[in-house]
């Protein structure tokens, strides 16, 4: 097995197999000309001739005649057209059309919805020559999704607006990629649902979902796209010869992008047991505060193999599904149980201007290449603070003064409230990609002060300390820093100690225990029970007793 992170290396033993892929692609489609007026106008004259028609009603039966060649069209070939809603959701409203058929390929749904879309309005200039405005806020229009099967991506939606110049936006889901790649390759693969499950050969799937990372694989996206834009959807707008008349070619931009890293555990139950204590123990570290559960069945599968039930899993959810998320700005961390045995962690980038590397679809490597790397530096300190350790004397060494250069730094006093507090700031930050600064450090802080004022200067101040004990580690070619997984460690372990032992025993023993034990005790609460009638036998024989304990 391939050694992705601290997380899969320390699993490794309970895992049957895991692999990297891309979920799913959102691609913006524009054309360059149409989206400043003067330039429309440019390549309005290369269709028509002239701009003598170049107006706002001229636009407006534009959009009247896409609708209804789209309408005659799926009337001729007797493909469903559908107009939703508001708050449809369409994606699960496609599934329920997709074909019977393993080998049809081409259009098989059409959906209407509206949207916000680019319009231009025309106003006549002194000259008599048009100028062009777009209409500000973006109007709602009718927008167009093709449901399209194809033989290499699957089931791939084109969205279309019907007004010039009409702007597209595709979408795409690597993992039915790489289905199709595997089954030309002849390569073990079960799927269920979304995911591949026991019975895949892991190692080969990945080798197939890491083509799909490369830079040469742009240009099969690009040809994807151009494959069913052009013949299926522009052609409801312009002919053929109407597009090589004006030069309507689109040009693609990355929207969004969706990478995931794909855990099979060998048995439900052990999956159970090791997703349910990292949430529970991660939860006020990691600042985890959106967690849902969908319920389903309640007991997963003991045996290793479990051959997947088609029907089973379109009618209901199979399994408890737990998810939490953590939004940073425009990017997402998601963690969730998948099927019977799959734990899935996703990066998102709901807009890939979060990723700072461009939107072109020439950097759609360097996207996955980032986001691939968010998923491995969330998992590693997502471990590192499941598996926390003290070692001896590093309580007594904290409050040591360090020295660094030429500057001597004070040591780190945790019986402070406000060096405690920014514990566990550091802690919660520990998963945001590319890090934090200083100004995030006192925002956090200041939240878990409640009140107190806490300033940039002291976050300043506050994390020289911390750089003292080699506990942060500076970001490359940025001003922001990362706890490292010695820090995190350290830093989990003392705040678990205080929070989930000493102070629950000494809550225990200053308090008289009235009443019988409740009927369904968890093993943590028999250990707390069981630690807080030993340490009672100490402190009697050493002659310590805590107040209202007698």
């Amino acid at each position: 097995m391939l050694s992705y992170d601290d997380f899969t290396e320390y699993h490794k033993d309970l895992l049957e197999g895991t692999y990297d892929c891309v979920d799913r692609i959102v691609l913006n489609g524009y054309f360059p000309l149409g989206q400043q007026g003067g330039a429309f106008r440019l390549w309005w004259r290369r269709l028509t001739g002239s701009e003598e028609t170049l107006n706002t009603n001229h636009l407006a039966r534009m959009a009247g005649n896409f609708s209804r060649k789209v309408h005659a069209f799926a009337k001729k070939r007797h493909i469903p057209i559908l107009h939703c809603e508001p708050r449809t959701r369409k994606g699960d409203l496609a599934e329920t059309y997709l074909p019977k058929d393993p080998s049809f390929c081409g259009l098989f749904l059409i959906l209407v919805a509206k949207a916000p879309g680019l319009v231009w309005e025309v106003r006549p200039c002194k000259n008599a020559s048009p100028h062009l405005e777009r209409k500000t806020p973006w109007p709602y229009v009718n927008h167009y999704h093709f449901h399209i099967m194809d033989n290499e991506w699957g089931h791939l939606t084109i969205k279309m607006s019907g007004h010039p110049p009409f702007n597209i936006q595709v979408m795409l889901n690597g993992h039915e990629w790489v289905e199709r790649k595997a089954r030309k390759k002849t390569i073990s693969s079960m799927k269920e649902g979304n995911c591949f499950v026991g019975g895949s050969d892991f190692m080969a799937l990945d080798r197939v979902a890491d083509t799909l990372r490369r830079k040469d694989a742009i240009g099969q996206l690009a040809k994807a796209c151009d494959r069913w834009v052009y013949s299926t959807c522009l052609s409801f707008a312009l002919d053929t010869e109407e597009q090589k008349r004006s030069g309507f070619h689109y040009q693609y931009s990355c929207y969004q992008i969706e990478y995931s890293r794909n855990l099979l555990f060998e048995r439900g139950t052990v999956l159970d047991q090791v997703y349910q204590g990292l949430i529970d123990r991660n939860r006020s570290l990691l600042n985890l505060d959106k967690i849902k559960t969908i319920f389903g069945w309640k007991k997963r599968p003991h045996n290793r193999a479990v051959a997947p039930r088609l029907e089973r899993i379109l009618e209901a959810p199979t399994y408890d599904l737990t998810v939490f998320k953590i939004h940073f700005g425009k990017l997402s961390l998601k963690m969730y149980d998948k099927g019977a045995r799959v734990l899935r962690v996703e990066a998102i980038a709901h807009n890939v201007k979060e990723l700072r590397c461009g939107k072109r679809l020439e950097k759609l490597s360097d996207m996955l290449a980032k986001l691939r790397q968010i998923v491995s530096d969330f998992l590693n300190a997502l471990c590192a603070a499941h598996i926390s350790y003290l070692d001896e004397g590093m309580l007594d060494s904290l409050s040591q003064p360090t020295q660094r250069g030429t500057r001597r730094l004070a040591g780190i006093d945790l019986q402070k409230a406000r060096m405690r507090a920014v514990s566990e700031a550091l802690l919660a930050l520990s998963a945001k990609p590319r890090g934090f600064n200083i100004k995030e450090l006192a925002e956090k802080t200041a939240q878990l002060l409640k009140g107190i004022p806490y300033t940039a200067r002291q976050a300043a101040y506050d994390l020289t300390k911390f750089r003292g004990k080699n506990m942060l580690v500076s970001v490359t070619n940025s001003r922001s820093y990362r706890l490292s997984s010695f820090g995190t460690r350290l830093l989990a372990g003392i705040i678990i100690l205080r929070e989930k032992v000493i102070k629950p025993v000494l809550a225990g023993l200053c308090k008289n225990k009235g009443g019988r034990p409740p009927k369904n005790m968890r093993p943590r609460d028999t250990s707390y029970d069981t630690l807080r009638n030993e340490m009672l036998k100490l402190l009697g024989k050493l002659n310590l007793v805590a107040q209202n304990a007698c």
